[in-house]
């Protein structure tokens, strides 16, 4: 008799008659095809076969995903040269005017023709290198030039009848121990104003130039007349055909080395704005009287804040903010020693009711100081010549959330777009003084320079 002790159990798995096969769905296999496994090491090596044909076809995947996306992107137009012109100097900076192109070298300037790219003529009296060069178009086949050179020299050219002539340095003194050099210069279109950043030892200006265009061209055609008119009669007197040649093609250039023009005259001087201090008024009255009638925006210097005051409030954000103010290494405020500006053609912000003016020619300048929060503008007015050694005021202040970085100011002069320390570019009307647009870029970008296209 069999009796249990134990209840009836299902029996744990044995694993001595399992398959030896490496693969995870082994139980999936085909019995039949059981046989046909292959033996060790062919498995094995099977396996890193199909491993590297698996990691080509990813790579091939890849690449076709990357092409596929290379041809539905925009591709950029290739330019060639269509020519070339050779000069004998190195080449630093080049400029266009009309039908001419005028390029700065290490040793004076040259000028090329823009139609058959040819060698016009050439400046290297001074013998010095020019480092930048800004041109304008006159009229009547004139050109200005304003060229800076490697020692901070600020170079005046009119070129006309293919010929340079210097008309002035702006910035030259008999000391050369008291030059203030160049660093930066602006020439307006049309070539009425021109504009040079001086700096000093400790200081840095703004010198604004009217340039008398107008008397310039005048005394060019006079020149021009008498020139053609000395080479007609030469040439009726001359005989012989070498002469005649040579009085064809000499008498201009001759002539124009004794053409004097009238100097520009100096318009404005502008200087950085001053650190605030304490005030200097005795009461609310005399703080009044200085605002004028209140409908701009200033530079903040009209207030009633007193000199133990500032003191008092520096004191407590130091105390306060000290550890963060160690750690960001805060230095001192200091006068700044660069500016950017630009030449403003006329607008409802910066012409006055009565004011007499053309739509071409620019009626003010907009400057804004190295790390300072404000854009101010000012009036190109020939009764403020009077003031042009002292410390202007500007007559409109555009004031930033943060310090500027740089500016730009569209073709037509009526769009001002200003970009922050804080990456953030604000586009004005300036014509209404409303903001069209706030465009913030991404965190811990520095704007360096924005343009119009």
């Amino acid at each position: 008799v069999n009796s249990r002790q134990h209840p009836l159990e299902i029996p744990p798995p044995s694993g001595k008659d399992w398959p030896k096969e490496e693969e995870e769905n082994f139980f999936l296999l085909d019995p039949d095809r059981k046989r046909d496994v292959l033996p060790q090491p062919f498995r094995m090596i099977h396996k890193l076969v199909m491993q590297v044909f698996e990691s080509a076809v990813e790579i091939i995947e890849e690449r076709e995903m990357l092409r596929e996306a290379q041809k539905r992107k925009v591709q950029p137009i290739k330019c060639f040269p269509t020519a070339e012109f050779q000069v004998t100097e190195r080449a630093n900076c080049l400029a266009v005017s009309g039908k001419y192109i005028f390029v700065g070298l290490s040793v004076g300037l040259a000028a090329f023709s823009r139609c058959d790219l040819k060698d016009v003529c050439a400046w290297d009296a001074a013998q010095t290198e020019i480092c930048a060069i800004h041109a304008s178009a006159l009229g009547n086949e004139c050109h200005v030039l304003l060229a800076v050179d490697e020692m901070g020299l600020a170079w005046l050219f009119c070129f006309h009848k293919e010929s340079f002539l210097l008309i002035k340095t702006l910035n030259e003194v008999e000391d050369i121990s008291q030059r203030s050099p160049c660093v930066e210069v602006v020439l307006s279109r049309g070539g009425d104003y021109a504009g040079i950043l001086l700096q000093g030892n400790t200081e840095a200006w703004l010198e604004i130039y009217q340039l008398p265009k107008d008397s310039w061209l005048t005394e060019m055609e006079e020149n021009s007349g008498a020139a053609e008119e000395l080479a007609w009669n030469e040439r009726r007197s001359s005989s012989s055909s070498v002469g005649t040649f040579l009085l064809q093609e000499l008498p201009v250039p001759a002539i124009q080395d004794d053409i004097k023009l009238d100097p520009p005259e100096l318009l404005l001087t502008v200087r950085p704005p001053k650190p605030i201090t304490g005030t200097s008024f005795k009461g609310p009255l005399d703080a009044l009287k200085e605002v004028g009638d209140g409908s701009t925006l200033g530079l903040g210097y009209n207030h009633l804040i007193k000199d133990s005051q500032w003191e008092l409030q520096e004191a407590i954000f130091c105390s306060t903010y000290q550890e963060y103010l160690e750690a960001e290494g805060v230095t001192k405020e200091e006068i700044p020693r660069y500016a950017t500006f630009h030449f403003l053609l006329p607008s409802r912000i910066l012409m006055g009711p009565e004011m007499e003016v053309e739509p071409d020619i620019p009626v003010g300048i907009g400057v804004h100081w190295y790390g300072n929060h404000n854009f101010c503008l000012y009036l190109l007015n020939p009764s403020l010549k009077d003031k042009a050694g002292s410390d202007l005021k500007p007559d409109v202040v555009w004031p930033c959330a943060a310090p500027i970085a740089c500016s730009a100011v569209s073709s037509c002069s009526r769009y001002l777009a200003l970009a922050g320390e804080d990456a953030t570019i604000t586009i004005w009307d300036k014509h209404l003084g409303y903001p069209l647009s706030v465009t913030a870029i991404l965190e811990e970008r520095f704007i360096r320079s924005i343009h119009f296209l």
